[in-house]
Order: C-alpha cells, then structure tokens, then sequence
C-alpha cells in the first residue's frame, strides 16, 4: 500500500475516533442536561399542583377535576395521587406516544428523570401524595435531532477537509512523487535525476537518489569513454583514422551478404604512390600528414549516406564502400572530385601524380575474393589513363533504373494491396538450444511470382519518397496478426524516417491500445544510425510503448559507441551489436575485449546483448563467454 494511502487511512481513522469521542460526549452531556431539566420540571409541577390541591376542598369530583385538568393542559406521562397508607386515590395515565427516535437508540441511551413529588393537604391533616413525570418522548426527540445534526455537519466538514485535504496534500506530496517516478525510472533503467525539494524529510532521500544516479551515469560514461578509445584502437587505422583492414572487410562483407543495404552498390579503391616513394619523397611526418589529409576527405565523403565506409587496407590504398550511389561512375567521380579539389592542390608541388581511383559495382552474394580483384584491374586502367585519373567498370546485372513515380505507385500498392510480407528468422539464446524472440524481416512481392525484395532494395526509396511509415505500419499490423495466431515473440524494426513522423506514433500507439494482450510479446528495434539522427522522436516513442508493455532495442548497434552516454536514460531492453564486430572474432582479440566490456556494461544496465550476423554456430561458445545473451544469422537459421 502506497505511502499516500497510508496517510490517508490514518487521518480517517484519527478524524473518525475524534467523531465518536466528540459524539458520546456531546449525546451524554445532552442527555444528562434533559434529565435535569425533566427532574425540575417534575418537582416543579408537583409542588404547584399540590398546593393547588391544598386550597381545594377534598371531594374526590373536585380533586380529580382539578388533576385531569392538569394532566389534559400539560405533557405528561402520569400523574398521581396516593393516600397515606399507599392507596392510590386518582391517577392518570398518558397513551403510548412515538418515541420521536429510534428504538435502538432509546435503548442505547435511556433519560431516567426521577418523577416529581409533593404533599397535598387538607387543612392539618395530609391528604396524599402527589406524583407525576412529564413526557420525555420531546426529550428523545431533542437528543436524537442534535446527534443527528452532529453527523451531518461532521460529514459535510469531512467532505470539505477532504477536498481541501486533497489539494494540498497533491502540493506537498508533489516531490514524493518526484521522488518515486525517480526510483522507477531507474527499475525501467532510465537514469534520471530529479529537482531537490525544499521538504527536508524528502530533500535527502531526493539528494542521496540524484547522486546514486550521478554516480551510475559517471561509471557509465567512464566505461563508455574506455571501451569506444579500445573500439577506436582495435578497429581504425592509426594515422588516417578510417578503419582498418580487418573491420572494413567486415563491413564489406555485410554489404555483399547481409539485408541492411540494397542488393548492390559501388566499391571504390583510392591508391597513392607506394608508401616507400611517398617517404623518400616527403619524409614519414609529412607522408603521414598526407595520409590522414585522403583518408580526412574519404571519411567526410560518407557523411549522410548510410552503409558508406572507407578503411585502409593496406600502406597507402584505401576502399570505400558506396551502397547508395546508382553506378559505379557516379562513386568514382564523387571520390575523385573530392581528393582533385580539396587534397591535391595542396600537395601537387611535392606530389603531382598523386593518386588513381577505381569503382566497380558489386552485387549481392558476390564473393569478396573477386570484387577485390576487379577493383584491382579497374585501378590498374585507371593508372594505364596517367597521372590523378578515375576508372569505373559497371557490372552487366545492373537493374534498370526505376523512376520515383513508377517506385512511388509501386510502394503504395504494396501497402494497399497486401503485397508485403514478413520473413521469420530466430533469435536464439546463448547456448543456441532456444529461441529468444523471432526478427520480422519486412519483404516485398514483386511482379515475378515467388520473387521477393528485400529491405535494402526498396526501403531507400521509400525514404526518398516519404512512403516509410504506412510500410512500417504495415509491418506491425502483420506482426500482430501473426501474433495472434501463433505462440513466441516478434521483433520488427522501425526506420529512421518513420521514428521522427509524429502522426505515425499516434497512429501506432493507437493501433497497440487495440491490441493489448499481444503488446507483451512485440518488440521493436531502431538501427543505431537512426536513433542518434532522431534521439528525442526515439526517446519519446521508446516511452509510448513501454507504457505498452513493448520491448525497445536498438540494431547494428557499436558504430557510433561515443554517444552511447545518452542511452542511460532510455531503459532498453536490449542491444544487437553490429555484425563487423562479430565477423572472425576468435581471431581478433581486440574485438574480443571491447565486445566483453560492452556486455558487462550493458548487463549492469539491465540491457540484453545479442550479437547479429552469426555465420558459423560454433562462434556461439565464444560470444557466450563473452557475456552475449542470444545471437542470429545466417549461421544459426
């Protein structure tokens, strides 16, 4: 029970006990004031009418005249006259009248008003006694009007305690319930802190919560800090800071066989002089100034396109991976522009010919070893075309390209007509005995029978086209049919675009409100890149479907690992670590230890860890080791 509750309970009982306590004083000091009231007024009228009866002469017709008209112009209950020797001479007895108050209650508290007496003489010698009682029924009445009167105005100042009660105990419970919506933000893992009221008893409890926090967000942020300065050097190159041979080649491997990016792209190799000539000719410091100038640019040449990466694969040749331009000429006079303007004229006097550029486009479940030699042959034109050339080969697969009106009436059908579908690949545990959860893969039908498209090949354009989210409402409309048909949980994920549309997190939340009872077994995942592009529309949607009862996590999560401090206030519920940091990691030890320190730090945050891309079961001994929770890819399928 809460604390308010509590409060409450006591002031009732505390106001209650002082009702009763106030009730039995008020009715017991009533009833004793009637009683003598009633006493007086017996003795009273006893006296008045016994030396009425005194003056009279002593016939039994006058006597008893002058008694019924008393008893008849007065209230009482009898009145009486006996002899001296204890006959009763003349009496008279009032009818049973309503009691003017409960039963019960006249019973509970009874008036005892002892009657009233006096002598009643003739001449010297006494005649008889006289006794009477009044009527104690107005009495009753009196006493249970008063209590009754006491109730009600006790009820209605309860009543107007209580509401004024009510506000102000909202104005001073105000930081109690700061302090409270602290502690469960911190159960649902968002580490928050709160104003410090004035309240001295709560001003502690706030203070000693807000530096529990501080200090959490501090380790965190520290372990942060340590594991991305391990992750950088592990993973890029020291002098350019591009990544290395070994993580590039993960990354282009992704590209080549994963569903992130579409079904082809561009690779473009970038070669200087040998490294040697480059040393001789400028000496290591300026040789190395020149590297990091092309590898400055190539990384810049990446910003705002997704899946592009370059890395130093080895002395001084660089690659880049191109998912989004459309041919191989477009990649190649994008780089080469870039190095002929912003890197060459400040180098041509030391090195005129300074470099050569190649692209070719590559397609899915192209096998690396090739593509790498057709960018090679494609270099080795370009160096055959002279000093700071380009050459680009396109490959015979290439689709045709697709207007973005065809796309457009393309994408929407799909949505209107029911030509998307979800493939279901399993998330397993650690041990890969049982599954986790399964990944709803969003695929589109095309025209060709039984040919489907994955997201990498339509969802850009769906980008460009503003089309996302009534897909991606799609998506999670057939994920709750599926649901509701069939056992386990479903995971879907959400792009970037779709995350910052206002109108569709109303239309979604509104969508899961109907749904409740398979909210609990739906989880949702934003891609790494997307969440830092739209943090505060994340943020607010990872609310809106915890309150749901979602799950939230984040995909290809460990790019961009140094604003990783701003999850600490989320409350994920889980992590998919990108697929580059899992590819040969029994052979890479530095990955090794980043990806231990991630688990250990996300596990101190309540986080679950998966690793993506999985390619060989017998990986998944290694990743249990390391801390990873469950695991999926095409290894494990």
């Amino acid at each position: 029970m809460s604390l308010i509750k509590q409060l409450w309970m006591a002031i009732a009982l505390v106001m209650t006990l002082a009702f009763g306590v106030s009730m039995v004083v008020s009715v017991l000091s009533a009833r004793h004031y009637l009683e003598q009231q009633l006493q007086l007024k017996n003795i009273d009228n006893a006296t008045a009418l016994a030396l009425s009866l005194t003056q009279l002469p002593k016939d039994e017709v006058t006597v008893e005249l002058q008694v019924a008209a008393q008893f008849d112009a007065g209230h009482y209950r009898f009145i009486r006259i006996t002899s001296p020797k204890g006959k009763v001479l003349i009496e008279r007895v009032a009818a049973s009248q309503a009691l003017g108050a409960p039963a019960w209650f006249v019973r509970l508290i009874p008036i005892h008003a002892e009657p009233g007496q006096a002598l009643v003489q003739d001449g010297w010698i006494q005649y008889g006694t006289l006794s009477l009682a009044s009527q104690d029924v107005y009495a009753y009445k009196s006493l249970w009007d008063g209590m009754l009167e006491l109730l009600i105005s006790f009820v209605l100042g309860s009543l107007l305690t209580g509401a004024v009660g009510t506000q102000l105990m909202r104005y001073i419970t105000r930081p109690l319930s700061e302090v409270v919506n602290q502690a469960h933000a911190i159960t649902e893992r968002r580490f928050v802190t709160i104003e410090v009221p004035g309240t001295p008893e709560l001003k502690s409890v706030a203070s000693a919560m807000n530096d529990m926090v501080g200090r959490l967000k501090a380790m965190f942020n520290e372990e942060a800090a340590r594991l991305d300065a391990l992750r950088k050097k592990v993973n890029r190159d020291a002098v350019t800071g591009l990544s290395s041979r070994e993580y590039f080649l993960s990354h282009l491997r992704e590209a080549l066989q994963g569903d992130q990016f579409g079904s082809s792209g561009s690779l473009v190799m970038v070669r200087l002089l040998d490294l040697n000539e480059l040393n001789a000719r400028l000496g290591r410091q300026k040789a190395d100034a020149l590297l990091k100038d092309v590898g400055t640019e190539l990384y810049a040449s990446g910003h705002g396109r997704m899946g592009q990466r370059a890395g130093r694969v080895k002395g001084a040749e660089f690659a880049i991976v191109c998912p989004s331009f459309e041919t191989a000429q477009d990649a190649a006079i994008d780089i080469f522009e870039r190095l002929n303007q912003n890197v060459l004229p400040k180098w041509f006097d030391q090195v005129p010919d300074l470099f050569h550029v190649s692209a070719v486009r590559y397609h899915r479940d192209q096998n690396m070893g090739e593509l790498l030699s057709s960018v090679d042959e494609a270099l080795a034109q370009a160096a055959n075309k002279g000093a700071n050339t380009w050459h680009a080969v396109e490959d015979g697969r290439n689709k045709v390209a697709v207007p973005a009106e065809q796309w457009r009436t393309l994408l929407t059908e799909a949505v209107s007509g029911g030509r998307l579908a979800l493939s279901f690949f399993p998330v397993m545990s650690g041990d890969g005995a049982s599954p986790l959860h399964s990944e709803g893969v969003i695929r589109l039908q095309t025209d060709v029978p039984g040919t489907l498209m994955t997201a990498g090949d339509f969802m850009p354009m769906a980008a460009q086209l503003n089309l996302t989210a009534p897909i991606d409402l799609g998506v999670v409309k057939l994920a709750i049919e599926h649901l509701r048909t069939s056992l386990g949980d479903i995971a879907v994920n959400l792009s970037a675009e779709t995350i910052a549309d206002f109108h569709f997190r109303n239309e979604l939340t509104q969508l899961l409100k109907a749904y409740p009872e398979v909210c609990k077994r739906l989880l949702f995942e934003v891609p790494e890149y997307g969440v830092f592009r739209q943090f505060d529309a994340f943020c607010d949607l990872a609310r809106n479907l915890k309150q749901l009862g979602c799950r939230v996590g984040i995909e290809y999560f460990g790019q961009r690992f140094a604003e990783s401090d701003k999850l600490a206030d989320l409350g994920l519920d889980y992590i998919k670590v990108h697929p580059s940091y899992i590819s040969d990691l029994a052979s890479n030890p530095g990955n090794q230890e980043f990806l231990k320190g991630l688990c250990n730090m996300a596990h101190a945050l309540g986080i679950t860890v998966l690793a993506l891309g999985v390619r060989d079961k017998a990986d998944l001994p290694l990743l249990a080791l390391l801390g990873f929770d469950g695991a999926t890819g095409p290894g494990i399928r």
